[in-house]
């Protein structure tokens, strides 16, 4: 357990990747209690630097030593490397806030988005899990709904932004489109297919189910952060054109009676959402606004015509920020909140 400081130790494992570098952005906005701060990377990186209040700080190669003295990590390095270190963070006495999906699953592990679940972060954590983005912005809208009508089944379609795959998807789409509008021949990479004007209804590798990883990962992580087994969610993930931010269409069914009229009163007063709803006006959440921003955004609510008790409304969220760095940030927030 780490002790209650003015200032704490941090350390960023994954420094230089596009979540990395987010981290280092949101906790410099937000101001967190930063005393000593250490970049951590591969060895690749080793040596460069990044900037952090005003000042240049250097990239150290991540290695199972690098935790000594230091109180929290956000680690944003990919599973496999979580898997590695992350036990060497936890026996140097620091907490890990973990976004890969190495923890989420586990189940003496911490699953939170603090919105939703603060609880859930105990008294003594070694890791805390962050979860996949487009179950945070899903589950955050999801609260008020669940907490006062219980939700019985989800049926969400996402339109998932290609950072979610990081810079070298952002890369693809930027030269993709490049090379599509000088008619040149376009030779895909990071994915199976071309993403510039295309969608790709394949994010991450199919499962015997016939569901993709991203798509069960929506599934059993809702269910975790609800504590709540009997929910049923119906996902289907797409990979689009876009460079920021998730969106995503759900229809929510409850058991008890639901309006489109209550939900909007319900998610005008959760934390967290901004309401985005006038479409006479042409008002409802874009991608492209809800880029840099910090909030959930919803819109397009309204009752499902198809079926009683049930309610559609499109969420938007930048994947970068809410659904990933910040909500790590959030918790270490929370974390020293409470000891």
């Amino acid at each position: 357990m780490i002790e209650k400081k003015e200032k704490y130790n941090v350390a960023v494992a994954g420094a230089t990747g596009a979540v990395g570098r987010k981290m280092l952005e949101i906790l410099q906005e937000r101001n967190f209690p930063v005393d000593r701060l250490k970049l951590l990377a591969s060895a690749r990186s080793a040596g460069t630097s990044l900037e952090f209040k005003g000042e240049q700080v250097t990239v150290e190669e991540l290695r199972h030593y690098s935790f000594e003295g230091v109180d929290i990590a956000l680690f944003s390095a990919g599973a496999s490397v979580s898997r590695e270190f992350a036990p060497s963070a936890v026996k140097s006495n620091c907490v890990v806030i973990d976004n890969s999906s190495a923890y989420r699953m586990k189940a003496d592990i911490p699953l939170v988005v603090p919105e939703v679940n603060p609880d859930a972060i105990g008294e003594d954590p070694g890791i805390i899990a962050n979860p996949n983005c487009s179950t945070i912005q899903m589950v955050v809208a999801l609260k008020p709904i669940h907490d006062k009508f219980k939700i019985k089944r989800v049926v969400v379609s996402t339109y998932q932004s290609v950072s979610g795959s990081g810079q070298k998807a952002i890369d693809e789409l930027k030269n993709q489109t490049k090379e599509w509008l000088q008619g040149n021949e376009l030779k895909p990479n990071v994915y199976p297919h071309q993403i510039a004007f295309n969608c790709l209804p394949h994010i991450d590798i199919f499962l015997d189910n016939g569901y993709t990883k991203e798509e069960m990962k929506m599934v059993n992580e809702t269910r975790k952060i609800f504590s709540d087994d009997s929910i049923q969610v119906c996902p289907t993930t797409v990979r689009v054109p876009v460079f920021y931010s998730h969106s995503e269409a759900l229809n929510v069914e409850t058991e008890g009676p639901v309006t489109a009229l209550a939900v909007r009163e319900l998610l005008s007063a959760q934390a967290g959402v901004c309401v985005v709803d006038d479409p006479e006006n042409n008002l409802y959440p874009l991608a492209i606004d809800g880029e840099n921003k910090d909030e959930v955004f919803v819109g397009r609510i309204r009752d499902d015509i198809s079926r009683e008790r049930a309610v559609n409304f499109w969420v938007v969220s930048d994947n970068l920020r809410k659904g990933a760095a910040l909500n790590a940030v959030q918790i270490a927030e929370l974390l020293i909140a409470h000891l």
